[in-house]
């Protein structure tokens, strides 16, 4: 039996076998001092090609370049500091870092999570596998807010953003995959053996109404993806019931499960 690490509580327990997150500097998931509260797009600076803005900066708004930024820290250092919800939906799910992180959120159960992954793209190799590992590990919990489906016209999920906590929105054409990020190889810039980039855009923004509205899509993105998936005789998991829900602690759930 593994110890995880609550976040929101600062806590350890031994409920389920869990892989604790790989920890880079950017990632604070194990960190219960580091959240979302004070955020600001400045903090970002640190990860773009300049580590400074330019003057005429917008101060709710920042567009960053993949392969030019490193996007893949951007994404952990907002991600890891979640604490009270995370409304997720990606095309593209291919991060091992990435998935621990949220899998360290989905089991929080102070913390709302709502995942949508698009139906073509989880049927790839390295999706399966994360599917795989994150259904394996129990958990009725992740599998509440969890659907793997299509939009309402019953083509791709295409969209690759998140809303943090209700005050931080993330959306682009980056899908969480070494290349799609341009996951740095050499420390602190781009390049290095292996080194791959593809050509995509990430923005972070925290205006209000942006974020709320996003949110709002989000929602309304899993719910069309699980209505769809159970008109077609799939398995999702139940969007109304949070994860301290009617069904009580995450144990019942798990022994209760299909």
């Amino acid at each position: 039996m593994t110890t995880k690490w609550i976040k929101s509580t600062g806590i350890r327990s031994e409920e389920a076998n869990l892989k604790k997150p790989k920890l880079s500097p950017s990632n604070k998931i194990n960190d219960n001092t580091a959240t979302l509260q004070t955020f600001t797009l400045g903090d970002l600076a640190q990860y773009t090609k300049e580590r400074a803005y330019s003057p005429q900066v917008s101060s709710d708004f920042h567009l960053f370049y993949v392969g030019r930024d490193d996007v893949h820290d951007i994404l952990k250092h907002v991600l890891s500091r979640v604490t009270t919800s995370l409304y997720l939906n990606m095309f593209g799910y291919d991060d091992d870092e990435l998935n621990d992180i949220v899998f360290a959120l989905a089991v929080d159960a102070s913390i709302t999570v709502l995942i949508t992954l698009d139906q073509s793209q989880a049927g790839g190799v390295h999706e399966k596998k994360l599917v795989a590992l994150d259904q394996s590990k129990n958990l009725a919990a992740f599998n509440t807010h969890y659907v793997i489906g299509q939009s309402a016209t019953h083509q791709i999920s295409h969209t690759k953003g998140f809303v943090a906590d209700g005050k931080v929105g993330g959306e682009g054409s980056t899908n969480w995959s070494a290349s799609g990020e341009g996951t740095f190889v050499v420390t602190g810039q781009p390049g290095g053996a292996g080194y791959k980039a593809q050509n995509n855009t990430q923005t972070i923004f925290t205006d209000p109404d942006s974020v709320a509205r996003f949110q709002a899509e989000l929602i309304a993105e899993h719910v069309a993806a699980q209505t769809a998936h159970s008109k077609s005789g799939g398995r999702a998991g139940a969007s109304a019931e949070t994860k301290s829900g009617a069904r009580g602690s995450k144990a019942h759930a798990a022994a209760t499960a299909k």
